[in-house]
């Protein structure tokens, strides 16, 4: 079944031409990737088809009555409402039958409320959908529904907008970098979800590993053709080889016929036939073919880098903590020359502030740093690039210096670092306010390289990157002799380029594994998790659970709906009491008064706790 067809579009912003004559279809339960260079109009086509924008020439048409969800990089959430609001800001009719739901939940007192509501669940199958719901917001991060849109991190809203388009389950999701502001965890949730469900996706990532096990089918606009592969990232790049030698090819056999050609024109043939005009006019064809160059660049550089010494960088118990988060504590490591460690964790559990102290941008609250005196750091950090106005490419990175040296008395220069980053002769002198945020991401880069550091700092260097650029940066650091320290979601980047790893488990515990991430993955997967139950101490936050089918009796779901609340509140109140006491507000005479009241309310909150695990024990069964 055809969902929507894209015929003949364009699309250009002055002299500038981003794609012409595209065309291309999307059918139910397919999973496209689009694959392109930074700057060829990812983006640009991604909001054509969502109806944001319009192009100069063709058309989009779509089933009548086709529900699109478009996850862009702007989020378009209401500041002034709620994570809970924002999702139930919806015309999913289903929606508003939880939305009644939760709101009967939170007045338990109010029977005649929560039974309605309760019947109006049953009415619609609406368990499912709820557990649903539940678990997209759990494993995105989202437990305290109360919290406003506007106090959320930019990497929160994107999270939040994936959630409500997940929730909403429209009939076509068109997603720009889905996997961009999600921890690991959160990816390979995603990842199996995509895999799991019948759903039909129209996405732009630069993640491969997400390529590879949720896509069946692979678009790729290259140089102005687009090239379509029904398969997998694997698939692909088989295929696409095969394309490139067959291009070369045919390349070498252009050649030599234009040499031919140009040896027969050049004798200029008196008597004109008609065979010889037909000749003639093929020429220009021929000349075309010949002279046709892929854009493709491989790093090899042999950089002549300032030589290590023995000491690199050496951490002494060093601690530090941001109020009540806790990130390092009395954390030691020494950095041996030429290491390639990679760091991963949840977020917020403090690896770009690891970074940040690392390079004293941030001071430690205890313990020593000590940096070798040879060390030349280059920290790419995620704020990325500011230029000044009226700033070109080129002038961007010749403000830090003119060329790289290289072995034997070579050098690179600054123009021939950004050939080798993908921006061509004439795009050195653009200006910047035109780029595109890849290409943003990729001038950073290169400003970052281009001081020829013997110590690289990487924090999310693969955010908004295309593929191609990828492919480039992998084989830059691959040749990169210094050492090198990397924060990334990017699976298969981090196992191409790092030989072990820092996982923040949180809690400032820092665990440090002899291998890349698949190794880790294979390690944790074979070891037998243990199930931790936790109780959300703020009173104030709404926990998010994920019960499974409706298996309880009429009055047991209600108590196991209401038990959440009655933990949180008791939770709540003993951190009340346990705080005067911390802080010496008890009076002698009522200190026993108050450590029976608190144990009493210990005691509420185990039995409550063992119902809740009880019925919810139920609830799996």
């Amino acid at each position: 079944m055809n969902y929507l067809t894209v015929e003949n579009i364009s699309k250009s912003y002055g002299e500038r031409v981003l794609f012409q004559d595209i065309s291309f279809g999307i059918n139910k339960d397919q999973k496209i990737a689009f694959v392109a260079k930074n700057g060829t109009g990812k983006t640009s086509i991604l909001n054509i088809i969502s109806g944001l924008d319009t192009s100069d020439s063709g058309q989009i048409s779509s089933r009548k009555g086709l529900q699109i969800a478009y996850l862009s990089q702007e989020d378009k959430l209401n500041d002034t409402l709620t994570i809970e609001e924002s999702v139930f800001n919806s015309d999913n009719p289903v929606l508003k039958v939880i939305e009644k739901y939760e709101l009967a939940l939170q007045e338990p007192e109010n029977v005649d409320a929560y039974q309605e509501a309760f019947e109006l669940m049953e009415a619609h199958n609406a368990w499912d959908f709820e557990t649903q719901y539940n678990q997209i917001l759990s494993k995105l991060k989202f437990p305290d529904l109360t919290q406003k849109v506007s106090s959320l991190s930019g990497g929160q809203k994107k999270r939040l907008s994936l959630a409500i388009i997940l929730i909403n389950k429209p009939d076509l999701l068109i997603l720009d970098e889905p996997t961009n502001h999600l921890d690991l965890e959160m990816i390979e949730w995603l990842e199996d979800y995509f895999k799991r469900e019948k759903i039909t996706l129209f996405m732009v990532t630069h993640d491969r590993y997400f390529l590879e096990r949720v896509c069946n089918e692979i678009i790729e606009l290259d140089e102005g053709n687009l090239y379509k592969y029904k398969g997998n990232y694997s698939y692909y790049l088989e295929k696409k080889e095969e394309r490139i030698a067959q291009e070369l090819t045919e390349l070498g056999k252009a050649k030599n016929l234009f040499k031919k050609e140009l040896d027969w024109m050049r004798r200029q043939p008196k008597a004109r036939t008609t065979k010889s005009k037909s000749r003639i006019s093929d020429f220009s064809e021929i000349k075309d073919k010949a002279h046709k160059r892929r854009n493709n660049h491989q790093v090899q550089l042999e950089i002549n880098m300032e030589r290590l010494g023995n000491k690199i960088l050496e951490l002494h118990k060093i601690s530090k903590t941001f109020d009540d988060l806790k990130i390092l504590d009395k954390f030691e490591y020494v950095f041996k020359r030429g290491e390639r460690i990679g760091i991963i964790g949840k977020n917020g559990t403090g690896k770009s502030s690891f970074l940040n102290i690392i390079t004293e941008k941030i001071p430690i609250d205890s313990g020593k740093i000590m940096l070798g005196e040879t060390v030349k750091y280059g920290y790419y950090t995620q704020k990325g690039i500011k230029a000044k106005e009226g700033h070109k490419v080129i002038d961007v990175i010749r403000e830090f210096g003119d060329y790289i040296p290289l072995s034997k008395g070579r050098k690179i220069t600054a123009s021939e670092l950004l050939e080798r980053f993908l921006f061509d002769r004439k795009k050195q002198y653009d200006f910047v306010e035109k780029l595109s945020g890849g290409e943003r991401k990729r001038l950073y880069l290169c400003t970052v390289l281009i001081q020829n550091p013997n110590f690289l700092i990487l924090d999310e260097p693969t955010n908004d990157l295309d593929v191609v650029t990828l492919n480039v940066l992998e084989n830059f650091l691959l040749d990169f002799p210094g050492n090198l320290l990397v924060v990334s979601h990017d699976r298969y980047f981090m196992d191409k380029i790092v030989d072990s790893l820092f996982v923040f488990r949180g809690d400032a515990i820092i665990e440090h594994f002899p291998g890349n991430y698949s190794d880790f993955r294979s390690y944790e997967d074979s070891t037998p998790a243990q199930e931790i139950v936790k109780v959300e101490k703020n009173p104030s936050k709404k926990i998010v659970k994920s019960p499974s089918k409706n298996k309880l009796s009429y009055n047991e779901k209600r108590e196991f709906d209401t038990l959440e609340k009655e933990i949180s509140k008791l939770a709540g109140q003993r951190i009340d009491i346990e705080s005067q006491f911390a802080n010496g507000e008890i009076e002698p005479e009522k200190i026993n008064e108050v450590s029976q009241k608190l144990q009493n309310i210990i005691d509420k909150i185990e039995q409550k706790e063992e119902r809740w695990l009880e019925l919810s024990m139920q609830l799996e069964g």
